[in-house]
């Protein structure tokens, strides 16, 4: 599967006091960005709702790189970069490009695992999902965990 890619429109509100895009919006495009990639590959949140398992995050970071200024042009990849082999755990990278020169501009990285929303405890998820992270992209430094 090749790197999933979405854009990204940044809002006024999304700014700070300096002109820069807000610290917490770049942890929310990622946030998008997951579960727009989680529905592209079949998994929507009806589906997890209706299966009574969703993902949580145990890690969130992001690396900011380069300044993100009102009038960019942007957009956010997905890429698993660790996978249990029952697709337990996962962990995502996500890089916001800003589209005129394919700088990156920050990188935000997660962990997380699946949770039975009944019984409110960690969970493998179903054998389709697991073929789905299977074949998700990876980065260049995947690993099997």
């Amino acid at each position: 599967m090749s790197i999933f890619s979405i854009p990204v429109s940044l809002r006024w509100a999304d700014l700070d006091p300096n002109f820069h895009l807000r610290h917490s919006v770049y942890y929310d495009f990622a946030a998008t960005a997951r579960v727009e990639f989680l529905a592209a590959c079949g998994l929507s949140t009806q589906l997890m709702i209706e299966q009574h398992f969703g993902p949580i995050l145990f890690r969130e970071e992001a690396l900011f790189k380069k300044e993100v200024r009102p009038g960019d042009a942007l957009h956010i990849t997905v890429m698993v970069t660790r996978l249990r082999k029952d697709a337990s755990r996962f962990s995502f990278r996500h890089e916001l490009i800003r589209s005129s020169d394919n700088a990156v501009c920050a990188i935000m990285n997660i962990d997380g695992a699946w949770i039975d929303t009944q019984k409110r405890k960690l969970t493998v998820p179903p054998p389709f999902v697991i073929e789905l992270m299977e074949k998700a992209a990876r980065s260049e430094d995947f690993e099997w965990v």
